[in-house]
């Protein structure tokens, strides 16, 4: 049996197009694939994590639980293949549903941006911001006709059969508010276990988006963190004391900064950029106060940056061994070894 070891399936950020040219074509969306003996256990499901699965040898009846860090579409985008395909996919009719564990609904729609010169229009304004049971529900309900023509005429299992979808429950107290407190000071939680990994969570700073997570995975070889989308934040510290691998998102203001030519889009999206993300030397400054044993950088922006610009930042304020891995990389936690998917 292996160690215990993620599969980095996408490795870029942001919402994905496949007929962009160059390296960010080479780069699937976000999905890590945290692999436990023949446990497998998904961390966001991204623009291709389905096809990418099937290419690390993954699957899909070894995957226990789906941890969806927040419900931003470059995160969930394979969530519709996942409830469509997988009907085909989970040939065992003893394996248990996946269990889905989401955000839970923010409550109303998020501030408007300073820049705005005018109100825009919301979408779904009776329900503007579901979580993720609702998510699903949503989904399965505009698939209803592929769906119910598959369960009444070829008799497959209904995405019900398939998933069990929870919205995570904040532990009480911890002050959490939408719009002014996406992050308060807190201790992880725990949000799964089985007799492999104890998963926790923690709140992160990726506003407008709330709540918004990251998860860490514990078990006999070692443990990994993986931050979600998030700006500096103290609360990552905490959730990854002393982990062997730590895998943070790293953005590159700079690069990003010359990729808008809409005047107003620019000045909100990169007012957001720099208060919801985090650089590569920031995420090393927080590997560092972690006591992380290694730091990978993943959900690349852009995705094309060259990867020397990316570990260059976090080598300034990490010591430690850095990685920008590429899709398909396997990382164990222990050594935090880099090799290839054979």
């Amino acid at each position: 049996m292996s160690s215990p070891h993620v599969v980095t399936l996408g490795t870029a950020g942001g919402p994905r197009w496949w007929d962009r040219p160059g390296a960010a074509a080479a780069r699937s969306g976000i999905g890590t694939a945290v692999v436990v003996g023949e446990a497998v256990y998904l961390v966001d499901a991204g623009q291709g994590t389905g096809r990418q699965l099937a290419r690390a040898g993954l699957p899909l009846d070894r995957v226990r639980a789906l941890f969806l860090t927040h419900l931003h579409s470059d995160h969930v985008a394979d969530l519709v293949p996942l409830l469509l395909f997988g009907l085909f996919e989970r040939r065992d009719p003893a394996a248990p549903p996946i269990a889905v564990h989401g955000p839970g609904p923010r409550g109303g729609l998020p501030p408007l941006s300073p820049h705005a010169t005018g109100r825009p229009e919301p979408v779904a304004p009776a329900n503007p911001t579901p979580g993720t049971v609702e998510m699903v529900d949503l989904l399965c309900a505009a698939h209803a006709t592929d769906l119910n023509d598959r369960i009444f005429d070829s008799l497959t299992r209904g995405p019900a059969d398939q998933v069990a979808v929870h919205d995570i429950a904040l532990p009480p107290g911890t002050g959490f508010a939408p719009d002014t407190r996406v992050a308060p000071p807190m201790e992880p939680f725990e949000v799964h276990r089985d007799d492999d990994v104890v998963v926790t969570a923690i709140l992160v700073e990726h506003p407008p988006t709330a709540p918004a997570f990251a998860f860490r995975f514990d078990t006999a070889g070692g443990s990994v963190t993986i931050s979600g989308d998030t700006a500096p934040c103290d609360n990552v510290v905490r959730l990854a004391r002393d982990t062997d691998l730590l895998l943070h998102e790293a953005i590159d203001l700079t690069a990003m900064g010359r990729r808008y030519a809409d005047t107003a889009m620019r000045r909100a999206t990169m007012a957001h950029h720099g208060r919801a993300h985090t650089t590569a030397r920031q995420a090393g400054e927080l590997a560092t106060r972690a006591g992380a044993r290694v730091l990978a950088l993943h959900h690349l922006v852009p995705g094309d940056a060259p990867a020397s610009a990316f570990s260059a930042g976090a080598a300034e304020t990490f010591r430690g061994p850095v990685l920008v891995p590429d899709d398909l990389d396997v990382i164990a936690f222990a050594t935090g070894r880099r090799t290839e998917v054979a």
